[in-house]
């Protein structure tokens, strides 16, 4: 039988990626280009810049991962794209160069939502199990996803405000860390102790909901209030307090889910995934729960990546999902 190899297109942000993965499972390359040294002297991502990189990059990147794969165009099953959410001027890049070459090499197209590429980043590393529950933790989402078969999305907690990667990334400014500021506060909190008080949003009882601002909000007042007395904060106990209540929050919730859910595994997933602490907090919870398999993705496989759209795609593509040159770039694109 022949493999079934999906070409991968990732562009929603600021990573220009293109990868081939075989039979859903095997990644023949992944080849990313980063441009978090063009955006880190802005403080984050400025979206005409992550688009005119984007243009510059995709054909080399594209070209690369099928070096990469040993491969042509003639042995590729079917190209996957993300269509959205994300930067739409971004978005538009790849969802071109996929529609381009889809027409040129008469190839099936398939459209994928990036969010359901990061949970299916974990059936990288194992086969998924249903019914599972995904935790996604990233930049701009924060969501806990039910499912009950391959490709069947079902979102029963959100982020009502800013997501858990977005909030890292306000409070790092507010140390004078630079961009991305996740990871500086992440390897910070390692070395203080969470010994100031800072608020947990549960919201209303029952909900799988998320909401960080008022946390985010807390982290500055609390630094401005010393400030303004003069007296000294330690930088890295105000991370670890801060850290401390996302995850509280984020563990409990997946938690309390994951058993009313009666699920087989829970997946962690999304760029935040790469946090030591989260992905420590989430082990200790699950460890005595042997029914339930708890998967965390390698770091590669946390941001953003093409081979976590190549893994959804061969499955769409299974189920006979495929889309025509009227694919459209949508940033608001619903899961």
């Amino acid at each position: 039988m022949k493999d079934q190899l999906i070409l991968g297109i990732e562009t929603s942000c600021d990573e220009t990626a293109v990868a081939v993965v075989r039979n859903g499972r095997d990644i023949l390359a992944n080849v990313v280009a980063s441009q978090i040294e063009s955006h880190k002297r802005f403080g984050g991502v400025v979206p005409e810049i992550a688009s005119r990189h984007h243009v510059e990059e995709i054909t080399f990147v594209i070209e690369e991962a099928l070096r990469q794969a040993g491969i042509d165009y003639n042995d590729i099953t079917a190209i996957a794209v993300t269509e959205g959410p994300g930067l739409v001027g971004a978005l538009l890049i790849g969802v071109n160069a996929a529609k381009a070459l889809s027409f040129a090499h008469n190839i099936p197209l398939i459209g994928v939502h990036h969010i359901s590429g990061h949970i299916y980043a974990n059936r990288l590393i194992t086969e998924l199990k249903f019914p599972l529950l995904a935790l996604v933790v990233s930049g701009g989402h924060t969501e806990l996803v039910y499912m009950k078969e391959h490709a069947s999305f079902e979102v029963i907690g959100e982020t009502r405000d800013d997501a858990a990667g977005e909030a890292y990334d306000k409070v790092a400014r507010t140390l004078n860390m630079p961009y991305p500021g996740g990871p500086h506060i992440d390897r910070l909190a390692q070395e203080g102790e969470p010994v100031i008080k800072l608020p947990r949003s549960w919201l209303e009882e029952g909900s799988y909901d998320f909401s960080f601002s008022g946390l985010k909000s807390a982290v500055i007042n609390t630094l401005h209030n010393a400030e303004q007395r003069g007296d000294h904060i330690n930088p890295a106990d105000l991370a670890a307090s801060f850290q401390e209540s996302v995850i509280d929050v984020l563990v409990t919730k997946a938690l309390r889910a994951a058993k009313e859910y009666n699920v087989t595994q829970v997946l962690l997933a999304g760029g935040v995934a790469a946090n030591k602490g989260l992905r420590a907090a989430l082990t200790s919870a699950f460890v005595d729960i042997p029914e339930i398999e708890l998967v965390i993705p390698p770091l590669y496989l946390c941001t953003d990546n093409a081979a976590m759209i190549a893994a959804v795609g061969s499955v769409l593509y299974e189920k006979g999902k495929r889309a025509d040159l009227a694919l459209n770039a949508n940033p608001g694109l619903e899961m």
